[in-house]
């Protein structure tokens, strides 16, 4: 499919990874849906992106909320009348140790709301985004590309019980979504990135940073914009469909 003028909803949207991929896809000329939960930062992407002549819209939403996210892509339908594609990027993170002991006494364990909160997040929102997504595209009769972001955790990363089991789910669902939404001209493909520097990874201490970048054997973290430019390869790419693509550096060999 083609980026210009075409309707893609990023999650996420408003700041990190998302708000990068949405400045690249409208430098193409694509039309934005951006959702988010904070309104403040919606408004301020939105801002940030007008200079592209495109038409943007923002939408504040908690996709872990059904009725919400519901809601969101009624409202993107009636907005813009169609929908293209889908970047499913909305996530969160919430480490800890599963469990913490010494000398056969446990000192702390990972708590319900750690692991509920970034599933409800990571899995079950992208589930719900997803699932309103291909119904918008399945009633327009519209072809389309659902774009996942996993995370190269989802092969297991320690203090991230949580984060490593939403990301694995969120590749297996990509799989599954690929082999059930083709017959409708569907793909889903899947982008598991590792050390990306987003304001967040970049706020690390420099030795923290500095340990990271010594394991990738690129030398270097990921940049955002490269995040971006695979975004625009799979969307572009008819006959990519149910790959989950690790952008890593190398890191996981």
């Amino acid at each position: 499919m083609q980026v210009h003028n075409n309707v893609i909803a990023i999650t996420g949207g408003a700041q990190g990874l998302g708000l990068a991929i949405a400045e690249h896809l409208a430098q193409q000329g694509a039309k934005l849906a951006l959702i988010d939960l904070n309104a403040g930062q919606l408004e301020a992407a939105s801002a940030k992106l007008a200079d592209y002549q495109t038409e943007i819209r923002i939408y504040a939403a908690n996709v872990a909320d059904e009725a919400q996210v519901e809601q969101t892509f009624n409202q993107i339908q009636q907005d813009f009348g169609q929908l293209h594609a889908l970047i499913n990027n909305a996530g969160i993170t919430r480490d800890g140790m599963f469990i913490k002991a010494k000398d056969g006494v446990v000192s702390q364990k990972m708590s319900l709301s750690q692991w509920q909160s970034v599933i409800d997040v990571n899995l079950t929102g992208t589930f719900l985004c997803g699932r309103e997504a291909a119904c918008k595209m399945i009633e327009n009769a519209q072809p389309g590309c659902i774009i996942n972001i996993s995370s190269i955790s989802r092969a297991g990363n320690i203090g991230q019980t949580n984060y490593s089991a939403s990301k694995a789910g969120v590749a297996a669902m990509t799989v599954t979504w690929a082999k059930e939404l083709a017959r409708f001209g569907i793909r889903s493909v899947a982008i598991a990135p590792g050390f990306i520097g987003t304001d967040m990874v970049l706020s690390m201490k420099p030795e923290a940073l500095s340990k990271i970048e010594g394991m990738i054997p690129a030398g270097r973290l990921g940049t955002p914009q490269e995040i971006a430019h695979t975004v625009a390869y799979l969307l572009e790419n008819d006959y990519m469909n149910g790959r989950v693509i690790e952008m890593d550096g190398g890191l996981r060999l």
